[in-house]
């Protein structure tokens, strides 16, 4: 189903500002928070640090009439991203919408506390996501067997968004931003289920979430993100071919930044996918380790990368993540194969 749908809003100023925001509710310094940088026309960058770090975690507002958030960031994100907005004028009203790529926590996490900072904003997100954004239980209960110590501590959690305030995206849906500036919902499974692009129509940025891959300025090398429990290759390949064929001028990744040259950047995700999905089965019918195989080939193209940045990328996105990610996905066509 395709369809427009647009909100009211309002323009919002861009007052210059200083860099350390404090935040008068919590008794915290929020450590210094860099302005949002403008990367293309009408789309501001938003380094969302999360765990303090620079240049990990992105979110991006897109400028108009009726301006939309892309990604939120992690819970424990949320004070440095609403300074971020702070620092350009964009008040408790005029935000009006806030979409996610998908509901993992370092997108989603901060949407609960989002939408009730900007109470006008709507939440847009897949189908397939809606209900965890609506009662995260179920979410929260899978991400604490995962992360452990780390999800307090890195990530947060995730406050429910009144269901009223959701907004489900159908492929090809169009959220209007302002005349001329609407963004383009591509629906995009692989990395996870609940995955949707978006495109901007003025830009031409295509906001791609983890779809594409993780490649961090100080990390190097692109690498495919494809952690449990719904990672599909096939999909995954699909998905990329879905974004060329919408041809856009860059590619925006959460993990980070804007990247041009998309055509080359598409071709290198789906080559790279293909390889570490081929060590992975390999190692899978040798009844070898996963994560061993993938960080014997993978790792020694990081051996120039410096030691704090190799922290930074295995914590997002390490080895043992991706290969649980590929083990239940051979596991799985192994056994629809055999019924």
């Amino acid at each position: 189903m395709s369809g427009r749908h647009s909100h009211g809003g309002h323009s919002h100023r861009h007052p210059d500002a200083g860099l350390h925001v404090h935040d008068p509710g919590s008794g915290d310094a929020i450590p210094a928070v860099p302005p949002p940088r403008p990367i293309a026309a009408g789309v501001l960058e938003i380094d969302t640090m999360l765990g303090g770090w620079e240049k990990v975690t992105a979110g991006y507002l897109i400028e108009g009439p009726a301006p939309v958030l892309i990604e939120t960031g992690s819970q424990t994100s949320v004070p440095v991203l609403l300074a971020a907005l702070g620092q350009i004028g964009v008040g408790p009203e005029e935000l009006a919408g806030v979409a996610v790529t998908h509901i993992h926590l370092d997108h989603a996490g901060g949407v609960g506390d989002v939408a009730r900072a900007f109470p006008s904003a709507t939440v847009y997100v897949h189908e397939k996501g809606a209900r965890h954004l609506a009662d995260p239980t179920r979410l929260i209960d899978s991400a604490a067997r995962v992360y452990g110590p780390l999800l307090d501590s890195l990530y947060g959690r995730l406050e429910p968004t009144p269901p009223e305030r959701i907004h489900v995206l159908d492929d090809g849906e169009e959220i209007e931003v302002g005349p001329g500036r609407t963004l383009v919902a591509v629906d995009s499974p692989g990395h996870a289920k609940h995955h949707v692009g978006l495109h901007d129509s003025l830009s031409g940025v295509l906001f791609a979430g983890d779809a594409v891959g993780v490649k961090l300025p100080d990390g190097g090398v692109l690498r495919p993100a494809t952690p449990p429990p719904d990672f599909d290759l096939d999909q995954a390949i699909t998905s990329l071919g879905k974004f060329a064929a919408r041809r856009p001028s860059g590619i925006a990744l959460a993990h980070y930044g804007l990247l041009e040259q998309p055509e080359e950047l598409l071709a290198e995700a789906e080559e790279t996918l293909r390889l570490w999905a081929e060590t992975a089965e390999q190692a899978y019918r040798q009844g070898a380790d996963i994560a061993d195989a993938l960080a014997t080939r993978f790792d020694p193209l990081l051996e120039d990368v410096d030691a704090a940045h190799k922290e930074k990328l295995d914590t997002l996105n390490g080895v043992h993540s991706n290969a649980a990610g590929f083990q239940r996905w051979l596991e799985g066509r192994d056994a629809a194969a055999k019924s």
